[in-house]
């Protein structure tokens, strides 16, 4: 039996998260502060007390979410995993959990991602939306016509599960789609409440930025694969993980393709070590037969 350990991305936070490993681990506590201090400002009040707008800011949110994923996973794990995986932001969680990143040189670069995205986000008004039971094909096409009509533009950015993608691109584009998704048969074509185009072209900006802080940063050989989103496949050599990191700001998730090939691989069960259980659910309707649970 293999155990393949998953990491959720942004909007898997809540109001109070993490606030019981505080009070009850010394570890937890520990790496708690150790975060107040390479981030300069006190997450740890923002996650316990904070609203849930306060939550929702790009630049507390994803070091939030890290920071509760690799409390979580260290919780009940400190040996060598079998294989992981990260949605989106969740990948540097994941490559925490395999040795490739230190937790302070991965908060680091999960902090400066989250403001190189939300300086992005400000450039030119974009938004993400759910399309669901359209085939992937379909969705590609769609987003192809519409930029090649209006110049918008339209990608697919998240493949989360079958019947379950979801496109990213300007809000304009984004409308267009919509309507032509719904036209060739979508259940559902919903315009999420998220402030940017994240895994589209118009993270460019960020990337760059991102780029340039990821070369600066020692990357270590892991101590097992992990399944990037850009490339749904093992990765084992430090400089390839580094670029599939840098290309995934404007690439796609390809998350079911990533937890087909884990469960290809050998991976019998998942275990979701973050807040929430969303990314249980997607392997669930990837496939229903697989065994799944997780640590919050």
């Amino acid at each position: 039996m293999k155990q393949a350990f998953i990491f959720p991305g942004q909007g898997s936070q809540f109001s109070g998260m993490g606030k019981e490993h505080f009070e009850n681990s010394a570890f937890a506590k520990k790496l708690f502060e150790q975060a107040n201090e390479v981030l300069g400002f006190r997450i740890s009040d923002i996650m316990f007390n904070g609203a849930d707008e306060d939550l929702k800011q790009t630049n507390v949110t994803q070091p939030a979410v890290f920071l509760h994923s690799i409390i979580a996973y260290r919780s009940i794990n400190n040996g060598k995993p079998d294989m992981v995986a990260g949605h989106s932001l969740g990948e540097f969680s994941a490559l925490v959990a395999n040795g490739t990143l230190s937790f302070d040189d991965a908060l680091n670069l999960v902090s400066i991602r989250a403001k190189a995205m939300q300086k992005a986000c400000e450039i030119i008004p974009s938004t993400m939306a759910a399309v669901l039971n359209l085939a992937d094909e379909k969705v590609e096409e769609i987003c192809t016509e519409v930029h090649k009509e209006t110049g918008e533009t339209v990608v697919a950015a998240n493949y989360n599960c079958p019947g379950q993608i979801v496109i990213s691109g300007t809000v304009k584009g984004i409308d267009i789609a919509c309507e032509r998704m719904k036209a060739a048969g979508a259940k559902r074509a919903l315009v999420l409440p998220v402030g940017g185009a994240f895994h589209s072209p118009l993270m460019l900006p960020a990337k760059e930025e991102l780029a340039a802080a990821i070369e600066a940063t020692k990357f270590h050989n892991p101590t097992c694969a992990v399944y990037q989103n850009v490339v749904a496949k093992p990765v084992m050599d430090s400089g390839e993980i580094k670029q599939n990191l840098i290309d995934q700001l404007t690439g796609p998730v390809r998350w079911s393709q990533s937890v087909q090939a884990m469960i290809a691989n050998g991976a019998t069960k998942f275990t979701e070590a973050g807040p929430g259980k969303v990314l249980q659910g997607l392997v669930l309707k990837i496939n229903k037969e697989i065994e799944v649970d997780g640590v919050s």
